[in-house]
């Protein structure tokens, strides 16, 4: 693992001593939550923080509409919410400690349909689904709060789609990272068709796992169901970061073997042993 140092003045009561602080020259993946409509980032609480000990860089927010900023819910759109999505994704990569090559998105429901369409617009490296939600591509500027009705959604998320048929969709099917789709059993909102079209059109991830919490609601307010998601998320992230760092090993071995080669051609010819 490679090192930078960093010169110090100790201060000794009136005097001083110098020092070289000498550190690993690393960054920490970074994790971005997106809660689902009418929640906050209190709920991700927990997880974050689990993640973060794992030796990620997390950053929680609350969309418009939500927390403080309620008020706004009954005129907030997509729109406004995915350009949420955009600054705080912005934020988090800009940290100094955040690798930006290394960044995961974990979206609920709403937060999950907003992921999705974020990795078209950054990169994201891992995407975490939790009961993803579904819209129709038209009033994308409409209120959020008004298209359950407007767009007819119990019935349109019952429907199988293809990725020409939903922006959602073409984002899943064009992303090429590693997916995490979770769904709840008895989930009341997001039917399974919903959950099945999100996992058909993953043809080019790296990766893709799902799983479903027996007997879990859309909320998972059973406390077991929670906790549940919680293990399963933290377990799969640890699991991403981990192959993450063990693909980047013969890239490293490759480096290491050019220089040894590099360094050879360069230094004088041994003697042949007596």
């Amino acid at each position: 693992m490679s090192t930078r140092d960093e010169t110090l003045q100790i201060a000794v009561g009136d005097h001083t001593i110098a020092g070289t602080l000498i550190v690993p020259d690393t960054q920490m993946p970074g994790v971005l939550f997106l809660h689902g409509w009418g929640g906050s980032q209190a709920q991700s609480a927990l997880r974050a923080r689990e993640i973060a000990a794992l030796g990620c860089a997390c950053l929680t927010v609350d969309m418009r509409g939500h927390a403080q900023t309620v008020r706004q819910q009954a005129t907030v759109t997509r729109e406004d919410n995915l350009r949420d999505a955009l600054a705080a994704y912005d934020t988090l990569a800009g940290e100094p400690v955040v690798d930006d090559r290394r960044i995961a998105v974990v979206g609920s429901s709403y937060g999950g349909y907003l992921a999705t369409l974020l990795t078209t617009l950054r990169p994201v490296k891992w995407l975490a689904l939790r009961a993803p939600a579904l819209y129709k591509d038209s009033e994308w500027n409409e209120p959020k709060l008004a298209l359950r009705k407007m767009q007819g959604l119990e019935t349109y998320r019952r429907r199988a789609l293809d990725p020409e048929d939903n922006r959602a969709l073409r984002a899943a099917a064009a992303y090429r990272g590693d997916v995490l789709i979770v769904e709840s059993g008895h989930d009341e909102i997001i039917p399974r068709e919903v959950i099945q079209n999100y996992r058909n059109a993953y043809t080019q991830a790296r990766s893709i796992t799902y799983r479903m919490i027996e007997g879990a609601d859309h909320g998972l307010t059973d406390p077991s169901c929670r906790s549940a998601y919680t293990t399963l998320l933290v377990s799969w992230i640890t699991e991403m970061i981990a192959t993450g760092l063990t693909n980047d090993a013969p890239a490293q071995k490759r480096k290491q073997d050019a220089m040894k080669a590099v360094a050879g051609a360069v230094a004088p010819p041994s003697k042949a042993p007596a």
